[in-house]
């Protein structure tokens, strides 16, 4: 009865239509629930990252079971990655657990890095193809020790990102990684991808948690939607309308990043 009475269908339903969305396009919960959580229900930008990274650690850990069985994900990319966000994350936390700007909830660092991360995750998902197409062009594939030099470094970057907007480790990281592994699948690659985002979204959150940045009934709420929500957007993402989809989603994140950044 009192979970029930947790439950906020406002809530339930946001979470639906984000987890739909997510299946449908693959695009990271995060790049689409933290800025609804922040503009359109007015939560605090440092709790709204805060629950979205627990969100999305346990929404990726379903997605990560099934590329797990379905053997598309690189474990050595993964450990490549965490070797480079575990440390990053934990110094970002320690540093925005001594930053009076976390507690500023206009225009502070949370917001700041919120919409830069929308900004750069919109060029992503426009010019993914074109951006792998160039590097692959211009720089062929890299001898394997700068590859793993590099990975480790995108690893940081994305802990660094992820842990203030919990923004980034989608399509960023995926981009970024076809550039890096030319060779490989992009199912392989984005099965990695995923495998990574739950540590390093596990970890990030549980440093926000225990900085008094999460809302465990909102969390609740936003999984009671999003779960079903994504289930039904992955068994009919055969169907979206890739090529119409993608472009309005990446220009609505653009213009949500720079309503963040300039108001």
């Amino acid at each position: 009865m009192n979970l029930i009475h947790l439950i906020n269908p406002l809530y339930a339903i946001s979470g639906l239509v984000v987890g739909v969305l997510v299946g449908f396009t693959g695009v990271g919960g995060g790049s689409l629930m933290t800025p609804l959580l922040v503009l359109a229900f007015g939560i605090h930008p440092a709790v709204a990252v805060g629950t979205d990274l627990l969100y999305s650690a346990v929404t990726k850990s379903a997605g990560t079971v099934v590329h797990g069985f379905r053997g598309t994900v690189d474990w050595g990319i993964v450990l490549r990655l965490a070797a480079g966000s575990v440390p990053a994350t934990a110094l970002t936390l320690v540093a925005l657990s001594r930053s009076p700007q976390i507690k500023d909830s206009g225009h502070g660092l949370i917001t700041v890095a919120l919409g830069l991360a929308l900004i750069l995750t919109s060029v992503a998902i426009l010019f993914r193809q074109t951006i792998a197409a160039f590097f692959a062009k211009h720089m062929g594939e890299l001898p394997r020790r700068q590859t793993t030099i590099l990975t480790v470094i995108l690893g940081a970057l994305l802990g660094v990102l992820v842990s203030i907007s919990s923004v980034g480790a989608g399509a960023i990281g995926v981009t970024v990684l076809l550039v890096l592994y030319p060779k490989l699948s992009s199912v392989r690659l984005v099965g990695s991808d995923i495998a990574h985002a739950v540590p390093l979204s596990l970890i990030a959150g549980l440093g926000q948690w225990a900085m008094g940045s999460v809302n465990w009934p909102l969390l609740a709420s936003l999984l009671v939607g999003s779960i079903p929500g994504i289930i039904f957007g992955s068994l009919l993402s055969t169907r979206a309308p890739d090529r119409v989809l993608r472009p309005v989603l990446a220009s609505a994140l653009l213009l949500v990043g720079a309503k963040l950044l300039f108001g």
